[in-house]
């Protein structure tokens, strides 16, 4: 096993097209990464650069402490499972898991044994004298996994393993991930645009946008803490609601006006804010509670909207609102759904001052976050 460290590396075509601006990552030997982000974004083109299939433009790339940077992919011992799990067709399952290891002229008694571990480990056993093509996607990728492990590498690399599975499918994998990282404890570095995989999995997520870092933490950190407008939109399910509004000052207190209201923010996080301040207003569905009880109500921010959809998401439901030219969403328990109201029907609104997210307009940087700890 080993750490891994990116030192102002990036990546650029034609010194012209940047895909990867220069960033520093640490990644310490045993952990568990996951790179987040949208299509486009530079996750993939990273984690290649890590495995020595895509040139590095600058900065250096290190793997147990030693510059990987020129050094050919065969060399640097780490293994990768791909998203179109790249198994031999004419190959068993026990002849794909074995071939790396009989290029490597490994004896034949240890690949042997070695095969029987990891198909152990992975569910694979009954599976070693078929072929890909009789088997279902799951399998085929745990093979394509089972290949990888039996290397015993110093860095497993997974680019977005499970996009080709169903969600069924999806869910059982990840558990075999987790668990296979729990037992190995070999340094992962995996890439995904599922925000569901990333919080499962990791230890620590690293957010990326246009070929840059956003946020670094664990999936709680970003989650309850996201530093930027895009880290609070893209992490989340369902996504956060956002309403334009601007800051006010009277008699020393700030007040958060947004589609007409006006909320006093007493919180100390919210002291350094300005008069005439710019900003995006963020609260997530969860913490916005549908309020039938005046009294409660009163003591709580609220806001009147009419209820345009109701969504039946199993154990939850899904409201949405309309607020001013903006849909806004609460995420209640399905129990109560059916006895708080119907389409079209206006109802309150609540949430505490201490869900309260602001972003600035425009750097899109949190206004509250550094507050917070």
């Amino acid at each position: 096993m080993a750490n891994i460290s990116c030192k102002q590396l990036h990546k650029s075509y034609d010194n012209k097209l940047q895909v990867l601006q220069p960033f520093d990552l640490d990644i310490e030997d045993g952990e568990f990464i996951v790179l987040l982000g949208p299509s486009g974004c530079g996750k993939s083109t990273l984690l290649r650069m890590v495995a020595g299939l895509e040139d590095i433009t600058g900065g250096d790339l290190l793997i147990g402490g030693a510059v990987v940077n020129d050094l050919p992919s065969r060399e640097r011992n780490v293994a990768m499972v791909f998203q179109n799990y790249a198994l031999y067709p004419h190959m068993t399952v026990h002849e794909n898991i074995a071939f790396g290891l009989r290029r490597l002229k490994v004896p034949a008694q240890e690949i042997e044994r070695r095969v029987n571990e990891v198909a152990q480990i992975l569910n694979l056993t009954s599976l070693l004298d078929r072929k890909p093509r009789t088997m279902s996607g799951g399998q085929q990728q745990r093979t394509a996994i089972a290949r990888a492990m039996i290397k015993t590498p110093q860095v497993f690399l997974f680019d977005e393993p499970l996009s080709n599975l169903d969600a069924k499918l999806r869910a059982q994998l990840r558990g075999d991930i987790k668990r296979l990282h729990r037992r190995l404890r070999t340094t992962t570095l995996y890439v995904t645009h599922d925000q569901l995989e990333a919080m499962t999995l990791a230890d620590r997520v690293v957010l990326m946008n246009a070929g840059r870092i956003e946020q670094i933490g664990t999936p709680a950190d970003i989650y309850n803490h996201p530093a930027t407008l895009f880290a609070a939109g893209f992490i989340g399910t369902p996504a956060m609601n956002f309403l334009d509004g601007e800051i006010d000052i009277e008699d020393g207190v700030p007040l958060l006006c947004c589609a007409g209201y006006r909320w006093a923010l007493g919180s100390p996080r919210f002291a350094s804010l300005v008069a005439g301040q710019k900003i995006v207003f963020g609260l997530r569905p969860n913490h916005l509670k549908i309020n039938t009880d005046t009294a409660e109500a009163g003591q709580r921010l609220g806001l009147s909207c009419a209820i345009d959809l109701v969504e039946l998401l199993g154990a939850e439901a899904l409201f949405s609102f309309q607020c001013s030219t903006v849909t806004l969403t609460a995420l209640v328990p399905a129990s109560a759904a059916n006895s708080l109201a119907q389409v079209g029907d206006a109802l309150e609104l609540t949430f505490e001052e201490e869900h309260i997210h602001l972003f600035d307009v425009d750097s899109g940087q949190s206004l509250t976050l550094k507050k917070l700890y």
